[in-house]
Formats: structure tokens, sequence, C-alpha cells
């Protein structure tokens, strides 16, 4: 079995007669994550939504664990989940109402301890659980959508814009949690434009820019990206 969970080769993504993506080519293997870092109008949600077996490719190939996105979406959309920048949860509903409404769409009926399980993997405080997503905060919210993610046992998951909104003590339990998951050997896809985020959590991350890949960084043997590079050359882009 491949140890590529990702892969795109040349992709070119056309919408609306305009060109979104192109000649875009990058892997990602199995237990990695990979930050995408761009600005507005980068690529970044359509390299998801490609991904997602949402968007069929003009040009190239896109692949998810071996499956085409264009031969294959509903083996790609079966193997992968997705957090989008705000979680579509129910703020009327509990933290474990949630889990168990949305897991239901898909026939599973998980017991309360697998539940919360899930939510102490995300570090949600117990007390919370019971209580509607009317008082949660934005950080909150997204530790349930991650749990719902793991329930559902997915071997890649895709975050667009995941730290959006969130406080910094948020940010960094989050960066937690995307950790422990990687180790775990869950492959992590992130598009963002928090260049010193991307950098902290992700073991490379790609520059985007008008939908090409313009250059990718590795982290260094003590696991640090060269931020300062990334930096000059994403500060000399936006100007540009």
């Amino acid at each position: 079995m491949t140890n590529v969970a990702l892969k795109a080769i040349d992709l070119e993504v056309i919408r609306g007669g305009k060109t979104v993506l192109s000649g875009m080519s990058f892997e990602v293997k199995q237990g990695e994550v990979f930050a995408l870092l761009g600005g507005n109008g980068a690529g970044k949600s359509t390299t998801l939504l490609t991904f997602m077996g949402l968007l069929c490719p003009n040009a190239g190939v896109a692949e998810v664990l071996g499956h085409s996105v264009a031969d294959a979406p509903e083996a790609v959309r079966s193997r992968i989940a997705y957090l989008p920048e705000n979680s579509a949860l129910y703020e009327h509903l509990t933290a474990l109402e949630n889990l168990t409404y949305f897991l239901s769409l898909s026939h599973e009926r998980p017991d309360p301890g697998t539940l919360n399980a899930a939510l102490d993997e995300v570090s949600l405080p117990v007390d919370s659980r019971y209580k509607s997503l009317k008082s949660y905060s934005k950080g909150m919210r997204q530790k349930v959508a991650i749990a719902l993610a793991l329930l559902r046992d997915t071997p890649v998951l895709l975050l667009d814009e995941p730290t959006s909104g969130l406080d910094p003590a948020a940010v960094e339990d989050f960066h937690r949690i995307i950790e422990r998951l990687a180790e775990k050997g869950v492959t992590i896809l992130m598009v963002t434009h928090d260049l010193y985020g991307a950098c902290q959590v992700a073991s490379r991350v790609g520059l985007l820019r008008f939908g090409q890949l313009v250059d990718k960084f590795e982290a260094d043997a003590s696991g640090s990206v060269d931020i300062e590079r990334i930096r000059d050359l994403f500060l000399q882009q936006k100007a540009s």
C-alpha cells in the first residue's frame, strides 16, 4: 500500500470560466500535516473542494489514497472528513446531541461512552457536553467538529482556515489536537492565511499564489520550518 495519502499532478481547475488552479503538483504522506498558505483568491478552498470530490479537475490528477477524485468520488468522500471555517453544527443542540444526530445520518449509533471518548480526545470539558452550543466559543465548536471527524474514523482530514477567529489559547489547543491526530496516523491538509500557525503545526508548507504552488518548505531536523523565508516570500506576493 502506498504511503501517499493525497496527490496532485499538474492539477487544473476552472470555475466560471476562470482558471483557479493551474499546474499544481504535490504529495502528502500518510500521517503528515501539510499546510497550503495563501491569501484570498489563491485557490485554497478550491483545492479542498477538489480533494473532496466536489469539483472535477479540468486537467491533471487528484487522488486520495490512490482513488481518483474524477473516477471514484464516492470512494474519496468515504475516506475524508472536512472541517470548514465555520462548522455546520446545530447551536440549539448539545455537543453529545450534535454527535449523535450527525452520525445517525450515516446510520451509526455509537454508545455514550464512545461519544465521550471522542470528546475526551479533543479535551472538551465534561460539564460543557450537556450544554447547547449557543454557549460555546468558536474554539469549543471546533473541538466538537473534530470529535465528529474522529468518530467517522476517516484517514484524511481537510481543514479550511481552522484557526480563523480563535483566541491565542484556543489556537495553541487546536494545534496540540492536530499534532496528536498526526501521531495517530491521520493525514491532515490545512489551508490557511495564518503564516505563523502554518509553520508551527505543519511539517511542510506550500505557498499558493493565484492558483499556482510557487514553493514548498520542509521542516528541518529540529522540526522547524523556515518561517522567516516564508514570511518574506508571502509578503512579497501580497504586495505584488
